[in-house]
């Protein structure tokens, strides 16, 4: 038991020294990896918000696309491939 007791005595002696060296260590390390992940969050959003407007815009030709198709009158060239399907049975 007195080992123990002597472990703990020496623990908070020696607390005061090696706290503030561990710490001074650590910070850096901590501060570096708090860094990494805020750049790799502020990354993110900037690839979300690109792939955001890129599907917007692909969206906005499409139905474009679809109300020339509409104004046209070519809306039956998507169901090509039914009468095809029907005319080969």
């Amino acid at each position: 038991m007195s080992g123990g007791v002597a472990i703990g005595a020496a623990a908070v002696l020696l607390a005061p020294i090696v706290l503030p060296v561990i710490s001074g260590v650590l910070k850096p390390v901590a501060k570096g990896l708090i860094k990494g992940g805020l750049l790799a969050y502020e990354g993110t959003l900037v690839a979300m918000a690109e792939t955001k407007e890129a599907l917007e815009d692909i969206t906005a030709e499409a139905k474009a696309e679809i109300a020339a198709e509409a104004k046209a009158g070519i809306t039956e060239s998507h169901k090509a491939p039914a009468k095809a399907k029907k005319q080969a049975a």
